[in-house]
């Protein structure tokens, strides 16, 4: 089997070791070898990421915007294939994996319209016959480090927005699943970049990870991926002044209010905490659920998830595939039996599932009876495991949705639009959903959250050159 290779300075390079990209669905099925680069690989990206940026970041903005078109344009034009390679890395259902990657396409269409919509403001000094002019520029060599649960899409809204404000790309995605990776820096290969304006170097986090964050030749990191590793990011990468974007974990609430209309709250709620498989960020796993509607809702949570279809990610009408890996399975079902040593009570699923094919199957997870002071209330699981809260009336509900270190995305379901509009205001979250799963977000706006879930500028949309870019002020005498 040929190994797939990094890409540095327009070159595709040959790793010092490989690793074997494994199917979740089936175990057998090897997705490819891919090259894991030393230390001295990442150097070389960063040098010539480094040479190229001048160049680049003084090039025209018809040039960027006709590259990113042309990578958006073909990552639409194969999303079919690109959606099944995804869904046999990754573990999502097909149809998912082809919405992520449609998402990628529109996420490098977006970013080429920015790039003809580069915007400053041209103000008068507060001294007479002086003019002030306040630009955006590029802040030079990018350090990207995706996380495995969004292969493409991630790397997609880190990439896009750098290349198209003029910095220069050094891009490392999780080790488990670099293929999507790998496919779009083939695509972007082809481009018309110049070399060194992207480059691809995959291997552990603990090794090219750590090297990029320590690389003085990089001026600012974007990780998306545990809080544990991004606060030592922030720590790290503060010693060279480096500027930091962190995308870390969620223990994300949805309310269920008793004016709610009961279908769309056990859809929405299924949608949420266990699409996906749950390894998403902005996944519901604290149901929050008030008296009068709790037992109907616990009773229909359960209907509901006794059809759900767990099975091959690539198989027709299977509704959940595959935990993405061994150590991702073992450490959902620890929680399971965690929940259960504390008192909560397993109302469905929980279980290592068995199929055709050799994979890692489970079957979601729900617990009633559970509060607020147990593990699985307060610790991010990362999978189909989720809780039942039982919350008197409305602001003690509210009060247990913030009750929580993190704050990417919250949810409520409700007619009542005074409650709608108290929890627009007063989640603590940086996205909140009415009467909308919580996991699900559009590509053009803001994209974060607050406290531990999220540190520096927002990404995605209009908002990304916040973090992209840096805001210079001159001043000029007539």
């Amino acid at each position: 089997m040929s190994q797939h290779r990094h890409f540095i300075d327009g070159q595709w390079v040959a790793g010092s070791t490989a690793s074997r990209n494994v199917n979740p669905s089936d175990l057998s099925d090897t997705v490819g070898e891919y090259a894991m680069a030393d230390v001295a690989q990442l150097e070389a990206a960063v040098q010539a990421a480094q040479a190229a940026f001048p160049a680049w970041s003084a090039s025209g903005i018809q040039a960027r915007s006709d590259a990113l078109g042309k990578i958006g344009s073909e990552i639409l034009a194969r999303r079919e294939e690109l959606g099944t390679l995804l869904a046999r890395e990754e573990g999502k259902t097909k149809p998912e994996a082809v919405g992520e990657v449609t998402r990628a396409g529109h996420i490098f269409k977006f970013f080429a319209g920015e790039c003809l919509r580069l915007a400053g403001e041209l103000l008068p000094s507060v001294r007479p016959g002086i003019g002030v002019e306040i630009t955006r520029e590029p802040i030079g060599v990018v350090g990207l480090i995706t996380p495995w649960n969004f292969p493409l899409a991630i790397p997609a809204w880190k990439t896009a927005p750098a290349l198209a404000f003029g910095n220069c790309v050094v891009l490392k995605p999780a080790d488990i699943v670099p293929g999507s990776a790998w496919a779009l820096a083939e695509i972007i290969s082809r481009s018309g970049l110049p070399p060194g304006v992207f480059n691809l170097v995959m291997g552990r986090g603990s090794v090219i990870g750590e090297a990029m964050v320590q690389n003085r030749g990089i001026a600012a990191i974007s990780f998306t991926g545990s809080v544990g590793v991004g606060s030592r990011i922030a720590q790290s990468a503060v010693k060279s002044f480096k500027k930091v974007q962190l995308e870390m974990g969620g223990k994300n609430p949805q309310v269920v209010l008793d004016d709610a209309d009961l279908a769309q709250a056990v859809e929405l709620s299924v949608q949420s905490a266990f699409y996906s498989t749950g390894q998403r960020c902005t996944a519901s796993s604290r149901l929050i659920v008030t008296e009068g509607i709790y037992p109907r809702f616990v009773q229909a949570m359960t209907e509901r998830m006794a059809r759900i279809k767990v099975g091959d990610a690539l198989a027709a009408g299977t509704d959940i595939g595959p935990v993405s890996s061994q150590a991702q399975l073992e450490q959902d079902l620890d929680y399971v039996a965690i929940a259960k040593a504390e008192g909560a009570v397993l109302a469905a699923g929980g279980e290592r599932l068995r199929a055709d094919t050799e994979g890692y199957f489970m079957s979601p997870a729900l617990f009633s009876e559970s509060t607020p002071d147990m593990r699985i209330s307060r610790e991010e699981v990362f999978g189909p495991v989720a809780n039942i809260l039982r919350a008197k009336n409305y602001e003690e509900a509210l009060a247990l949705a913030n009750d929580t270190e993190f704050g990417l995305s919250a949810g409520i379901a409700t007619t009542s639009l005074k409650h709608a509009t108290h929890f627009k205001r007063h989640s603590q979250a940086g996205m909140v959903m009415v009467n909308l799963p919580t996991a699900g977000v559009d590509y053009h706006v803001p994209f974060g959250g607050r406290k531990g879930s999220s540190y520096g500028p927002r990404e995605q949309g209009r908002y990304a050159a916040e973090f992209y870019t840096t805001v210079k002020t001159a001043y000029t005498l007539a």
